[in-house]
């Protein structure tokens, strides 16, 4: 045995000699010799030169020291050989440090930073404690649009706060991080960074606006993360075939404004001629204008024709729109409007005071309760409005409906009931029940699969909801309202 260890222990010397020789050649090589008036490393540091190693000839003869009391200097030398190596590799570019990395500083700050290029198993799971489960929601809590955010946010930790006070799922509570984006593309793009490589969420849920999905959607896509039921109908949340991490609880903008052209053409008796459009001049309003178009081209009319108003994103210029309206050579009964509340409220009272247009539409983006305050805010509240809904009215006596108050009253205290933090409610239990689909071992593979087999799923607003792996898309209903001369909305038949 000791034979054994002496001549493992002779390997190991002669490998330690290797290195420390090949290291010594590779600092030769890489940086030439020493000149001859460069100070000794002793020297450097304000310390004496190290005395010259005497010659064999002039060493002492002393007894060869114990093999056994070698071990511990020869793993020590051999250790600091490894490091002088490792040095010089590094030097030479061979070895690559995490300073290298592409990555700026403000994305790799701190020890819970996390690059989109982590391993798949870390992607999966971060966000994932013991005892919590973090989302991320990126959407405007400032700007034009700040309510829409703000209710979705409200309606998401409504449906939170229910699932936490019942226990969690499986165990774990439900946390939502929620940052301002501003309804800016550029700005939603470093929130969803924040979000995933510094605040570590599991995912994504309840972002506000389809223009910011531009920035978004692909950010969600590439780095594998769950994108679900934000309020938008525009069509970069609905590929075909669908992308696999984009789930969608709503409607389409098209379905929404094609709903609107059948109500206004089937029940109203308005000719397709005597409809126009006023869109937001971008995502948001182009969604909803291939809506018109389609059903359109249903009725015959050439697209062509159509009279279409616009306006500039995050303003309430409308009044080009408006002349527009004015100089029109085919008299407009009726407009379909694809607009935020504050332009499209201008737009209402100012096309109604110069007596034309009788009934102008809206759909669901617009934020229904705060059109209505625009309006009453104009004395135009008596205005022919109507407004599609991805949810029924948060009046209804549907029973997801009435448990929303019920917990509205008690979570959310001063808070009025709207459609926005209704869908967001039913957007944070749709998000539940597939979490406990999923089990206790979720990650973002078996919750993606959980909501794939999604199949008529009855939340309690009136309306199934279904997946699949070719329809991300769980709901299809449009619910038809109308404005009161009091602020609020009745309910309907869009047919």
């Amino acid at each position: 045995m000791e034979r054994s260890l002496n001549h493992r222990e002779d390997s190991f010397e002669s490998i330690s000699d290797e290195l420390h020789l090949e290291a010594s050649e590779a600092v030769k090589t890489d940086a030439g010799p020493r000149p001859p008036s460069l100070p000794l490393p002793g020297a450097v540091l304000g310390k004496p030169p190290p005395p010259a190693r005497p010659s064999p000839s002039s060493r002492p003869t002393t007894p060869p020291e114990p093999r056994s009391s070698r071990r511990p200097v020869a793993i020590a030398a051999a250790a600091a050989i490894a490091v002088v190596v490792v040095l010089v590799l590094v030097a030479k570019g061979q070895v690559r440090t995490t300073s290298s990395s592409s990555e700026p500083p403000s994305a790799r700050a701190g020890p819970a930073a996390a690059a989109p290029g982590a391993p798949a198993a870390e992607r999966s799971r971060r966000g994932i404690s013991d005892g919590e489960i973090l989302f991320g929601m990126s959407s405007p809590f400032t700007g034009a649009i700040k309510e829409l955010g703000r209710g979705m946010k409200v309606g998401i930790e409504l449906a939170f706060a229910a699932t936490n006070e019942a226990g969690g799922v499986h165990g774990r509570r439900l946390k939502l991080v929620a940052l301002d984006d501003e309804y800016d593309p550029a700005r939603t793009a470093a929130v969803m960074r924040e979000l995933v490589e510094q605040r570590r969420v599991f995912g994504v849920v309840g972002n506000v606006g389809s223009l910011s999905a531009s920035a978004s959607v692909p950010y969600a896509v590439e780095n594998k993360l769950l994108f679900l039921g934000a309020l938008s109908g525009a069509p970069a949340l609905r590929r075909e075939p669908p992308e696999r991490y984009v789930f969608n609880f709503r409607p389409s903008y098209a379905e929404e404004t094609a709903a609107a052209v059948r109500y206004l053409v089937g029940v109203r008796r308005y000719a397709p001629s005597e409809i126009a459009v006023f869109a937001q001049d971008d995502d948001f309003g182009a969604a909803g204008l291939a809506g018109v178009v389609q059903q359109m081209r249903e009725y015959g009319v050439n697209p062509e024709g159509i009279l279409k108003l616009s306006y500039k994103r995050n303003t309430a210029e409308v009044d080009g729109a408006v002349r527009q309206l004015l100089a029109a050579t085919t008299p407009v009964r009726a407009v379909v409007m694809v607009a935020t509340y504050q332009p499209a409220g201008r737009f209402i009272q100012r096309a109604s005071d110069s007596g034309v247009a009788r009934t102008f539409t809206n759909v669901s983006g617009v934020g229904a309760e705060e059109l209505a305050d625009e309006l009453g805010q104009a004395g135009k509240r008596a205005m022919d409005v109507v407004v599609t809904q991805a949810v029924p009215s948060p009046r209804s006596q549907a029973t997801a409906v009435m448990r929303y108050r019920s917990l509205m009253e008690k979570h959310q205290v001063g808070e009025r009931p709207s459609f926005v933090s209704l869908e967001g409610y039913v957007v944070g239990n749709l998000l539940v029940e597939a979490l406990r689909r999923a089990g206790k071992d979720v990650d973002t593979e078996s919750l993606i699969q959980a909501l794939e087999g999604v199949r008529e799923l009855d939340l309690g607003i009136g309306a199934p909801i279904t997946f699949g792996q070719r329809d991300h898309q769980g709901s299809h209903k449009v619910w038809g309202t109308m404005l009161e001369p009091s602020g609020t909305y009745r309910a309907i038949e869009l047919d």
